[in-house]
């Protein structure tokens, strides 16, 4: 396929003539045409037509599990372009215009399971595109809740998870990270529930809009990744938190949510200081219902987030601090292609590091930054040697890789230059790459101009491509060692040793002491030590859903029977993958035995979770649930 190479400066006098300066403050960014920055799981051709802006006008209809309406579509073309190559998945389209309502040619090619299918429009000279449509019945990217699975028991929910490449399932745009884009929404919904947005909301309280519904509106100036652009529909409540800071969830979860993340405007002002300006207006977060699949999403202005962090001591707020610092390393700046997802999770597992140690002290960062070291111990001992390196497949590494060696990696920098100076190159890079997308090969170049500047020994010292391009863990790596930690691994000396466990005192431990604690116990482990565990430390009713997953997978290991009782109550309830996975990957370890209790289980909970979710437990466990 032959590419168009526009160079930038004919970009922006481009769009400038479509869409005022005043209505987007951001200029496109350049589209990088590198050979590493090439997508692969888009089948956009954003060097001949790119999409720069999108305008939604959607209903949200709970009978059908649908979103229908338009998309209206601003194009930036190459000289000479005819026609723009978008992502879609499962769309179902009514008919393609220009702005004039004169119809428009176009084709959806061959379906891939996975990256959906190439929607091929002529454009003529248009520059602005219309699409009528509404999302299929399967779309990836939309969780659809019943009342019976939601906090107050009485309304349907709606949200939305847009990352990976699961947007195209309900928004027709060109569904890579590298093509960033502008949008507005109008969003109409039942009049008795609410609709958030990840950008400016322009009618906090919703217009009516006939038929027992109301319309709200919102808005981002900013280009965004396109799988940032989320929504979520509900029973739903806010309240602030401090200026520029709030929590929506049900109206039930309100109190326990406003009291867990009281440390919100903090975190944020502590993120500014460490790496300068929150540059998207205000920080809210949504406290989502037990489906959501993963701890937090960082959709800008408005962190979807688990309700597994709202355990009542605060000790799981790093996920907060997780999304907060994404802000800066994946929304500000982000990867070009998923090949390249560490500069997202690595800077920000980093940053959110940071923010933990200056909110809650050196202690608490140090725990945090070891028990992440164990977790990249594991990944590189379970893993294939192809499946560790930063630059890779653009599925991602395997298991949290991207997330811990990437940030063991700028710990490693930080350690050789000393904080100082790396926190001033960390602000500068952010600077310069504000509203950009990035590869590897781009940030290791940044590095060596503005921070290495020809200093041979420190460049030989650091040895960046080993740590970027090959396997394994280079053998400069920092590992931050927790005192906290220290102490539990003496507990679990002692109890490995033979002591009883009626002799551990728990009472004080944070989430991360029992995960060091219960993740160090030999993995073979008598019923009778099982039965002690459970008993002395009441594990297999603990309402702690880190302690439960952890304490689950350790009873799955040794098959002990007593604890399939806990595993069915907890499974079904709950749908982040960090916490269910492992257990049902567990069962499945344990042949015939385990996969018939994990079918069991899975039949009766798989109604209850995210798309993304069945689709790896479907894999898992054999494609379909047992009847």
């Amino acid at each position: 396929m032959r590419f168009f190479v526009v160079p930038a400066a004919a970009l922006v006098t481009t769009v400038l003539a479509v869409t005022p300066v005043s209505a987007r403050p951001d200029a496109p960014s350049p589209i990088l045409t590198t050979p590493d920055a090439r997508d692969t799981l888009s089948y956009a051709q954003p060097q001949v037509a790119r999409v720069t802006h999108v305008d939604l006008n959607l209903a949200v209809d709970f009978r059908t599990k649908t979103i229908g309406g338009t998309a209206a579509l601003d194009i930036l073309g190459a000289p000479g372009a005819h026609e723009i190559v978008l992502d879609d998945n499962g769309l179902i389209i009514s008919k393609i215009t220009d702005s004039a309502g004169r119809s428009l040619p176009y084709q959806v090619g061959a379906h891939d399971e996975y990256k959906g299918a190439p929607l091929t429009v002529q454009i003529g000279a248009a520059r602005r595109i219309i699409v009528t449509y509404r999302s299929g019945p399967e779309a990836s990217a939309l969780g659809w809740l019943s009342p019976a699975l939601t906090a107050g028991k009485k309304k349907p929910y709606l949200y939305t998870q847009g990352q990976s490449i699961n947007n195209r399932s309900w928004i027709p745009t060109q569904d890579s990270p590298g093509i960033r884009q502008s949008w507005t929404a109008k969003i109409t919904v039942p009049s008795d529930l609410v609709a958030v947005m990840s950008g400016d909301r322009l009618t906090p309280k919703g217009v009516p809009a006939g038929r027992g519904r109301h319309s709200y509106r919102f808005r981002m100036d900013h280009n965004v990744p396109p799988y940032l652009i989320a929504l979520a529909v509900g029973d739903l409540a806010f309240r602030p938190l401090g200026p520029r800071t709030g929590v929506y969830t049900e109206p039930s979860m309100l109190d326990r949510a406003a009291r867990e993340l009281s440390d919100t405007e903090k975190m944020v002002s502590t993120a500014e200081k460490l790496y300068g300006p929150y540059r998207w207006g205000r920080y809210d977060i949504l406290v989502l219902p037990p489906s959501f699949p993963y701890g937090g999403m960082e959709n800008p202005t408005l962190t979807f987030a688990t309700p597994t962090i709202i355990t009542g001591d605060k000790s799981n707020v790093d996920v907060i601090a997780h999304e907060l610092a994404h802000s800066w390393s994946g929304n500000l700046v982000t990867n070009a292609t998923w090949s390249d997802i560490w500069l997202n999770e690595g800077f920000t597992t980093y940053f959110e590091n940071r923010i933990d140690e200056a909110v809650y002290g050196q202690a608490r960062g140090a725990t945090l930054a070891d028990l992440s070291w164990d977790n990249l111990q594991r990944d590189l001992k379970e893993a294939k040697p192809d499946q560790t390196r930063l630059h890779g497949d653009p599925e991602g590494t395997f298991g949290e890789l991207d997330y811990n060696k990437g940030a063991t990696f700028l710990r490693t920098i930080e350690v050789a230059v000393g904080r100082p100076r790396w926190d001033a190159y960390l602000s500068s890079y952010f600077d310069r790459h504000a509203f950009q997308p990035q590869t590897t090969a781009g940030f290791l170049a940044d590095l060596r101009a503005n921070l290495i500047k020809g200093d041979k020994d420190l460049e030989a010292r650091l040895d960046l491509d080993k740590w970027a391009y090959r396997p394994g863990l280079p053998a400069n790596a920092i590992h931050i060692r927790s005192a906290t930690l220290t102490k539990i691994d003496e507990t679990l000396e002692r109890v490995n040793s033979g002591a009883a466990m009626a002799s551990v005192d728990p009472s004080r431990w944070s989430t991360q002491e029992w995960l060091r604690f219960l993740n160090g116990l030999p993995r073979k482990q008598t019923p009778a030590r099982l039965a002690e565990l459970d008993r002395d430390l009441h594990l297999s009713a603990s309402n702690n859903p880190y302690v439960r997953s952890a304490w689950l997978v350790l009873a799955a290991q040794n098959r002990y029977e007593p604890a399939i009782a806990s595993m069915a109550e907890f499974l079904p309830r709950v749908g982040r993958g960090l916490l269910i996975f492992p257990v049902y990957r567990a069962l499945a370890g344990q042949g015939d035995w385990g996969r018939s209790i994990a079918r069991r289980i899975y039949a009766d909970a798989r109604g209850n979770y995210h798309p993304t979710v069945i689709m790896t437990l479907d894999k898992l466990l054999g494609n379909a649930p047992a009847s």
